[in-house]
């Protein structure tokens, strides 16, 4: 009886000291200015140290340029099946106002954690690499996979490298969970996300003759309301049965760039813009509606005045959403390991799209709060980080028993 009491303070002590790992680990993370525009290769480099360290086999896939990279580390067993935990390493920028200190320093204040990326989705990070002392511990008897990733903040540049390279290596985790803020519920579906870029190249000329060439702006801003109509024919388009919210696939003009004086016609202009399907149909049909209106409306028009007239849309990103399954070991295997019994879908994008397509089982669950995403000031709390590392060392029991 005296045993039980002792037990279970050694454990209270054991959790003490993983937290403070973990948080010690975050403030470390936090001060690699990770945004989506510059390298990554310093945290990479750190990550990598500290796996190594602690016997994982670890491997990194550089971008073409060299200036970003992936890495991918084990630790178990050779072979297929085990599970990936997979999170990206870049942040949104920290510009602006609202910021209460430096965003890149790591601030601790009435239980929240501050600082950019920490809950989006660095704390997962730490909160992965504070268990891994238990995951070495334990005689795992399934690979135990590491994914972190660049660029997944401007269209999951470095998921799509990575899931070519597994591929190539016939690598195939059963499982993979995301570690992106979801408050540690369980989220089983999301909308894609599509983004384009839509480049006009018209005529410059003086202000006081427009017929005399192609505005570029012009026909920019002609191009966005047939945008915002087929945001109409989205909305009509959604499925009774949409979990979603709202339950439609939804369109975003993010950005209009385009010439140069209000006197001065304007020879190009950019429309930024992007989809959230909720189904790959509402996706394509609109990549269709767009090409049809520009090639058979708005170029016409153009390349009557001035025949070297262009409209181009470049592809940033077409990541696929995830797809809510009738049978989904992942998500099944985190309800156990959380106590979570119902799962959602978000409107979110993540990078689970991407394994779903490999045939690997994917589900969401990580620490903090997505309302906390991209803001200034944003925190992770220590509780929710608490309880992704109670799931993680859940985790390394499973892989060492299952």
């Amino acid at each position: 009886m005296l045993l039980r009491p002792a037990a279970q303070a050694l454990r209270e002590a054991l959790k003490m000291d993983r937290l403070a790992r973990a948080i010690a680990l975050l403030d470390e993370l936090i001060a690699f200015p990770t945004i989506s525009s510059a390298s990554n290769l310093e945290i990479i480099a750190r990550l990598a140290a500290r796996f190594s360290e602690a016997g994982a086999r670890v491997e990194l896939f550089h971008d073409s340029a060299g200036r970003k990279a992936n890495l991918f580390a084990t630790l178990g067993p050779d072979g297929p099946g085990g599970i990936v935990l997979s999170g990206h390493t870049d942040v949104v920028p920290a510009e602006g106002p609202g910021w209460s200190a430096d965003p890149f320093r790591m601030r601790q204040q009435d239980g929240r954690l501050y600082g950019r990326g920490s809950c989006d989705m660095k704390g997962f990070l730490a909160a992965t690499l504070a268990c891994l002392p238990d995951f070495t511990a334990a005689e795992l008897r399934r690979p135990l996979h590491f994914a972190f990733t660049y660029d997944e903040e401007v269209g999951c540049l470095g998921a799509r490298q990575l899931v070519r390279e597994l591929q190539e290596r016939e690598i195939a985790p059963a499982m993979a969970i995301i570690g992106e803020p979801t408050g540690m519920r369980l989220v089983e579906g999301h909308k894609g996300c599509n983004e384009y870029t839509t480049r006009f190249t018209g005529t410059q000329g003086h202000g006081s003759t427009p017929e005399a060439g192609v505005n570029a702006a012009e026909y920019a801003v002609r191009f966005v309301h047939h945008l915002l109509s087929l945001r109409d024919e989205l909305r009509a388009r959604a499925r009774v049965e949409s979990r979603f919210e709202p339950p439609w696939s939804t369109l975003n003009v993010g950005q209009i760039h385009g010439g140069t004086a209000r006197n001065v016609l304007a020879g190009t202009a950019e429309v930024e813009w992007e989809t959230r399907p909720v189904v790959a149909a509402d996706g394509l049909f609109m990549r269709d509606a767009v090409r049809a209106f520009c090639e058979e409306d708005l170029l016409p028009e153009m390349r009557r005045i001035a025949p070297e007239s262009r409209v181009e849309t470049e592809i940033i990103g077409e990541i696929a959403g995830l797809v809510p399954m009738a049978e989904n070991p992942a998500r099944d295997l985190v309800a156990r390991l959380t106590g979570e019994t119902d799962a959602a879908c978000v409107a979110f994008g993540t990078e689970a799209g991407l394994f779903q397509a490999m045939g690997i089982s994917a589900v969401i669950c990580g620490p903090g709060a997505i309302a906390q995403a991209h803001q200034p000031d944003e925190f992770l709390e220590v509780t929710q980080l608490a309880r992704c590392l109670d799931m993680l060392c859940g985790l390394a029991r499973t892989l060492q028993t299952g």
